[in-house]
C-alpha cells in the first residue's frame, strides 16, 4: 500500500475494529466471525508496523500489553470512591426509602425514582477520559487512593480507548466493575490446572488478580469485561440523573449493564430484586445482589454522604448459598490488629462451586451464642458468595461427644494478656511485639505517612523477619551494615541508603510517631490532635481517659483504646527501647495567630519545590489549613506543572492561583 493510502486505511480499520468491539462486547450481536475480526486486526497491526509514525495511544493494537512494571504507583481519586451500606431484607429497603423522604423533607408520600442495577462481583475501578481519550485508570483502593493500573485496563477490550463522541466532556471519570464472565473463568481455571497452577477461587479473584498483574501482557490474555455504574468528576458536560448518565456513556461506547433499569418507588425496587434473584443462575456472570440508587443527581447532592457511604444508594445483598459439613477443630487465630478470632477447621465441602475447609466464627461471643462445638454438624455459607462462615449448628445431629472451646486467657502467639474491651465483642491481644502482628505493625511503622523510612518496604521487612533480626519496631534502629550483608543482592550503596533513612527517622514529628504506633482508632488526624494537645509521647502515655476526653474530637472509644495501649507492659517496653535507640519525636509547633490563620490552601499539579506533605506542614505551621478540594471557602490554589481540574475549578470560582515561588514568598513573610 502506498504511503498516501496507508493513513486512510489505518483510520478505517480502527473505526471498523472499534465498531465490531462494541457490537460484540456491549450489544451482544456480532456482525462478523472471529476469523474476519482477526483478519482486520492483523491488517491494522501490519500497517502500523510498516509505518510506526501512524501508531497512536488509542489504537486497538495497543490492547496487547506492553513492558512489565516494577510496581504500581498511587493515584488520588478526585472524588472519594465510597462503599455502600448493605440491605439484607425487604424491610431494610423500605427503611432506606423512608429515610430518604424524611431527609429531603417530603411531607407527602411521593414515589422516588430509583435506578436498579445488578451488583457485579468484580473489581471496582475508575477510568479517566480527557477530551474523549482514555488517559488513565486505577483501582478503588481505600476509596481515597488507588493503584494506577492504566496499562492493564487498556487491555480490557470492552473499555473504549476513545469515546464515540463528537463533543466529549473535557474530563470524564467513569467508575465501574471489571469482571470475568463465568465461561471464560471456567476455561481459565481448566488451563491453570492443566499447567499445574493453583486455580482461582472465584471469578472475582481472577478479575482482581488479572488487573493487578505487573505485566499487562498477562491481563491482555484474559477475557475480562467491564460495566460502568457511576460517574466520578465530570467537567465540560452536565448530567441530571443516573439514568441519563448511563444512557450517555453507553452512547459514547462505554459498556453499561443492559439489566440496569429505572424504576418508580420501592415496590418496583422489590420486584426488580426478585427478578434478579430468580435469574441469577442463568446470567453469564456472577452477581451477589442489587444496587439501588436515587436517580436524580440533584437529590443525590442534597442527600450527601455519611463518613463511608452515600445516603442515596444501598446494596441489597442476595441470601448467601449454604451447605452442611462437620467442625473438625476450632483454632484461635490472631489477626494483624491483635483480634483473636475462633476459626473453624471443617471437613471440606463445596459451597457455590468452591471447596471450603475453613470458616470464620466471627468472635467468641458469637461462638457462645451459637454454641458451636468441635464435632458439630453445621451449616456453612459463603457470605456474599465469597467469605465462608458458619451459620448455625444442626442440633439434631449431635451425639454428645462434641467439645466446647473456652475463650483464651492469653495470646496463643505471644502469651500477652488478652482483654475484652468494654462495648466491643472482640477479644484482643494488646502486645505490640506479638509475632502474629509484628509484620503488619513494622510495615505500617516504616510507611511513608508514618515514620517515612524510605526504601524499607515489604520485601526487605520480610527478609529481616525471616532472618530473625526484627521482633518489634524498635529493632529497626538496632540494624547494622553487617545485618544487611546477610541479604541476597544487597549492595553497599543500597545498604548505606537504608541505614541513612533509618537514622533520619529518629528525629521525627510527634504526630507521625503516634500514628506509626498503630494504636487502634488513631488515624493521622487524631494523631496530630494528640501531638498538639500533649506535646510529648511521655505526656500522652500518662494521660487519663478524662484528659483525653477533654480534647475535641476524642470520644470514649478512642480514649479507651489509647489508655489501653499505653497500659500494656509489652508496649511500654517497646517505647522504652525506641527512646534508648535515639528516637526523639517532637511536636510540630503551630503558630497561634500565624500569617495563614483563617486561610485555606489547595495544592494541585506536579510540585517541584516541595512535596505535598511539606506544603501541608508549612501551611499548618502558620495556622492555616491545607484542603484536598477547591470550594468557595478556598483562599489560594497553588498550581504546579500539569495542574488539572482543580485549577479549572479555581478559575471558575475566582480563587486566586499562586505559583510555587509565590507560595514560598508568602511563607517567608512577604505580602502577595
Amino acid at each position: 500500500m502506498d504511503l498516501f493510502a496507508a493513513p486512510q486505511r489505518v483510520d478505517e480499520l480502527r473505526r471498523l475494529i472499534e465498531h465490531h468491539n462494541r457490537l460484540y462486547y456491549q450489544d451482544d450481536r456480532p456482525e462478523i466471525t472471529d476469523a474476519e475480526y482477526d483478519a482486520l486486526f492483523r491488517e491494522l497491526l501490519a500497517l502500523e508496523e510498516q509505518s510506526p509514525e501512524l501508531v497512536i495511544s488509542d489504537s486497538p493494537t495497543q490492547r496487547v500489553g506492553g513492558v512489565a512494571l516494577q510496581k504500581f504507583s498511587q493515584v488520588m481519586h478526585r472524588l472519594p470512591m465510597l462503599s455502600l451500606e448493605n440491605a439484607m431484607v425487604e424491610e431494610d429497603i423500605v427503611d432506606f426509602d423512608q429515610r430518604i423522604k424524611r431527609f429531603l423533607g417530603l411531607v407527602a408520600d411521593p414515589v422516588i425514582e430509583y435506578v436498579c442495577e445488578p451488583k457485579m462481583d468484580g473489581l471496582a475501578v475508575e477510568l479517566v477520559y480527557e477530551n474523549g481519550v482514555l488517559t488513565g485508570g486505577s483501582t478503588r483502593g481505600d476509596g481515597v487512593t488507588g493503584e494506577d493500573v492504566s496499562a492493564n485496563l487498556r487491555t480490557v477490550r470492552g473499555i473504549p480507548l476513545k469515546l464515540n463522541a463528537t463533543d466529549p466532556p473535557e474530563l470524564l471519570e467513569v467508575r465501574g466493575e471489571v469482571f470475568l464472565p463465568l465461561e471464560p473463568f471456567r476455561r481459565l481455571n481448566a488451563e491453570r490446572e492443566e499447567a499445574g497452577e493453583q486455580p482461582f477461587a472465584n471469578p472475582r479473584n481472577a478479575a482482581a488478580g488479572s488487573i493487578r498483574q505487573l505485566d499487562p501482557r498477562i491481563a491482555a490474555k484474559r477475557p475480562l469485561a467491564f460495566f460502568c455504574y457511576a460517574p466520578g468528576e465530570v467537567s465540560g458536560h452536565g448530567f441530571l440523573s443516573q439514568s441519563q448518565f448511563l444512557k450517555a456513556v453507553q452512547h459514547w461506547g462505554v459498556p453499561v449493564n443492559p439489566l440496569a433499569r429505572k424504576v418508580h418507588g420501592v415496590a418496583e425496587v422489590v420486584a426488580y430484586y426478585r427478578e434478579m434473584m430468580r435469574d441469577r443462575e442463568t446470567l453469564p456472570y456472577e452477581i451477589d445482589g442489587v444496587v439501588v440508587k436515587v436517580d436524580s443527581f440533584a437529590m443525590q447532592a442534597e442527600l450527601g454522604e455519611k463518613s463511608r457511604s452515600p445516603r442515596w444508594a444501598i446494596a441489597w445483598k442476595f441470601p448467601p448459598r449454604q451447605a452442611e459439613t462437620v467442625v473438625e477443630a476450632i483454632i484461635p487465630s490472631v489477626g494483624r490488629t491483635g483480634v483473636i478470632t475462633p476459626v473453624a477447621q471443617l471437613r471440606p465441602v463445596e459451597v457455590s462451586g468452591v471447596m471450603v475447609s475453613r470458616a470464620t466464627l466471627h468472635n467468641w461471643e458469637e461462638l457462645g451464642k451459637k454454641d458451636i462445638r468441635v464435632g458439630d454438624t453445621v451449616v456453612v455459607e459463603r457470605a456474599g458468595d465469597v467469605i465462608p462462615a458458619v451459620v448455625r449448628v444442626v442440633i439434631e445431629k449431635r451425639t454428645g461427644a462434641e467439645q466446647s472451646l473456652a475463650v483464651p486467657e492469653s495470646c496463643p502467639e505471644c502469651g500477652s494478656r488478652v482483654v475484652k474491651i468494654p462495648d466491643e465483642v472482640a477479644v484482643r491481644c494488646l502486645g505490640l511485639s506479638c509475632p502474629a502482628q509484628i509484620r503488619e505493625s513494622i510495615i505500617h511503622f516504616a510507611s511513608r505517612r508514618a515514620m517515612d523510612i524510605e526504601g524499607l518496604g515489604d520485601r526487605y521487612i520480610e527478609q529481616l523477619l525471616s532472618l530473625g533480626l526484627l521482633h518489634s519496631v524498635a529493632d529497626i534502629y538496632r540494624l547494622t551494615r553487617e545485618d544487611f550483608d546477610r541479604f541476597e543482592r544487597m549492595g553497599d550503596k543500597l545498604a548505606a541508603n537504608l541505614l541513612a533513612a533509618i537514622d533520619r527517622s529518629r528525629r521525627c514529628d510527634l504526630g507521625r510517631f503516634i500514628f506509626a504506633l498503630g494504636i487502634r482508632h488513631v488515624g493521622e488526624h487524631t494523631a496530630s490532635l494528640l501531638a498538639q494537645a500533649f506535646g510529648s509521647i511521655d505526656h500522652l502515655a500518662a494521660a487519663s481517659e478524662e484528659e483525653l476526653l477533654a480534647i475535641r474530637e476524642i470520644g470514649p472509644q478512642v480514649a479507651r483504646s489509647i489508655t489501653g495501649f499505653f497500659s500494656e507492659p509489652a508496649n511500654r517496653e517497646v517505647l522504652a527501647a525506641l527512646s534508648a535507640a535515639g528516637v526523639t519525636p517532637a511536636a510540630r509547633e503551630k503558630k497561634v495567630g500565624g500569617r495563614f490563620t483563617g486561610l485555606t490552601f489547595v495544592f494541585t499539579g506536579s510540585l517541584s519545590r516541595f512535596t505535598r506533605d511539606e506544603a501541608k506542614r508549612m501551611v499548618e505551621g502558620e495556622g492555616g489549613h491545607a484542603a484536598g478540594s477547591v470550594s468557595k471557602k478556598t483562599s489560594y490554589v497553588v498550581a504546579g506543572e500539569e495542574a488539572g481540574s482543580k485549577l479549572d475549578k479555581a478559575r471558575e470560582l475566582g480563587v486566586r492561583v499562586l505559583t510555587e515561588e509565590e507560595f514560598l514568598t508568602m511563607v517567608e513573610g512577604e505580602e502577595q
